[in-house]
């Protein structure tokens, strides 16, 4: 059920990244509100995933994984029924809603029924293909939809999916409930302030990146973003029963984890949404050509993924997480040198090195967040570090999607002048892109001039996409170098003799004892 639950939460990724360029023609969409599009999902994710994992811990687990099946479905209803975009945003955020729940609660149900730490890597191993089977599929199911039907069609998997799982769980799961549950309460001061935090600051990056990062509007929101964070912790800090509990930091093991779950998703989810208008805007691929290409890094992680989890017993979480994130930057600045001519074969070994890469990061980074704290903490560990990740994936868009614009916009009058179009419409191509964005310029009617202008406009689309790829392989490399210097070997289990028995303790990853 753990299994089904995550790839509930994240089939929406990649069946909505790849289906943007669709979303963008059918509902007219600005890049920004493409933007919103992915944020609608994942910002209710990230924002309220940390009490979603106290809610299950306090008043038991089936129950929010239950809710979880019950918001996707929900809110892959909303999205099938809408005609703006909107009303697909409402939807984008009920089913947010839904994997915020079910996140923390899957990753709490392994820990409640697998307490020892190595075994517990395999089943959290398991966890992460799941994880990546919802990435691997989402493509192809979207592509195949779009082939006979209407963009929103793609949402439909996700309804008799959750609500199959809530048939299912209901007759075999158990309720189960953190140790200690009945003295904890919800942290109302802490939720409010890390959902404004994280709010605040997606909506500042992506209209800041649409409009202005010197708008009222955006300083107010950034500001905004900077006040609520630091009363979190101060709130934090303060409360008796902390959302996140930040004594967790005093463990290198999930710092480091921590910080490279947020930096590698920020990579990830911005490298998805970049690459699919790519697909569609410059190589005019349809969804299924370009999930076909999306495949090569999902289903590459997931194949590896699960060796990963094998070799933790052999192999330090610090090397493979390192590793995989060196092997990850060298594969995004490998993508640097796709043009819009690129062959499915010159693209197909760099994403293939990609998914490579991070198939040795993402089974051992969750496995390690777990691992690295006490038993009592994994549950609120796991929720912090799926949290952190989640703010990671809702920065990724917005990021990414900005500087995606702001380069390609500067670029465009340049690559304009350079294929010789005359100056009516070239200003035709800037006034399009300027109020509706990169797509806008797609739809306008340039006559004899349409070739050229829509090739300048893929030329400019390029800067864009390669100043993204330039910082998503610096992002890893910076990730990589947080896994280096605070990762550590975990001690092997000691053992002492009481009353003539011996008795082995272990000491979870990153922390000492003392």
């Amino acid at each position: 059920m753990a299994c089904v639950g995550v790839f509930v939460a994240y089939l929406p990724v990649t069946t909505v990244s790849v289906s943007l360029p669709a979303v963008q023609q059918a509902l007219h969409a600005s890049t920004s509100q493409l933007s919103w599009v992915s944020d609608a999902f994942v910002l209710p994710m990230a924002a309220l995933i940390l009490t979603a994992g106290v809610f299950g811990d306090v008043h038991g687990r089936k129950k929010v994984f239950q809710a979880g099946l019950a918001s996707a479905a929900v809110g892959a209803t909303i999205a099938l029924c809408a005609q703006s975009v909107q009303v697909l945003w409402i939807g984008q955020a009920f089913a947010g809603l839904g994997a915020a729940a079910l996140l923390p609660t899957t990753l709490a149900l392994i820990s409640h029924v697998v307490p020892d730490h190595r075994e517990r890597a395999k089943f959290v191993g398991l966890w992460a293909s799941a994880l990546m089977l919802a990435l691997a599929l989402g493509p192809l199911m979207a592509g195949v939809l779009l082939d006979h039907f209407a963009w929103r069609w793609v949402f439909l998997p996700a309804v008799p999916v959750s609500l199959a799982a809530m048939a299912v769980a209901a007759r075999t799961l158990t309720e189960s409930r953190a140790p200690g549950a009945a003295s904890r309460r919800l942290d109302w001061p802490g939720q409010l302030t890390a959902a404004l935090a994280v709010t605040a600051l997606v909506y500042g990056v992506i209209e800041g990146g649409a409009e202005s990062f010197t708008d009222v509007k955006v300083l107010v929101a950034l500001f905004t973003a900077a006040a609520a964070g630091v009363a979190f912790v101060l709130v934090e800090r303060r409360s008796t029963s902390p959302m996140l509990d930040l004594s967790l930091f005093r463990s290198p093991g999930f710092t480091a984890t921590t910080l490279v779950a947020m930096i590698t998703f920020l990579g990830l989810i911005g490298f998805f949404f970049v690459l699919s208008l790519y697909f569609g805007m410059v190589q005019r691929l349809d969804t299924l050509e370009a999930g076909y290409r999306l495949l090569m890094v999902t289903a590459v992680c997931l194949v590896v993924g699960p060796v990963a989890g094998r070799l933790m017993h052999r192999v330090a979480p610090r090397f493979m997480i390192t590793g995989g994130l060196l092997v990850t930057a060298g594969a995004l600045f490998s993508l640097t040198g796709i043009g819009a001519d690129t062959s499915f074969a010159s693209l197909a070994w760099r994403l293939a090195l990609l998914g490579l890469g991070l198939g040795f990061v993402i089974t051992p980074m969750t496995a390690t967040a777990v691992a690295s704290v006490p038993h009592h903490l994994a549950g609120m560990a796991a929720a912090g570090n799926n949290a952190f990740r989640q703010v990671g994936g809702a920065l990724g868009p917005a990021v990414l999607g900005t500087l995606l614009t702001t380069k390609a916009t500067d670029a465009l009058p340049g690559h304009l002048a350079d294929a010789g179009l005359k100056q009516a419409t070239a200003d035709a191509v800037t006034s399009a892109v300027d109020h509706g964005g990169l797509g806008a310029a797609a739809g306008l009617d340039l006559g004899p001039e349409q070739g050229r202008a829509l090739g300048a406009l893929g030329e400019a689309f390029l800067d864009g996409l390669h100043l993204c790829l330039l910082v998503s392989g610096t992002l890893a490399l910076v990730a990589a170098l947080v896994a280096a210097a605070l990762l550590r070997t975990p001690r092997r289990p000691t053992t002492r003799v009481t009353g003539g028995e011996p008795h082995r303790e272990e000491t979870p990853a990153g922390l000492t004892k003392g």
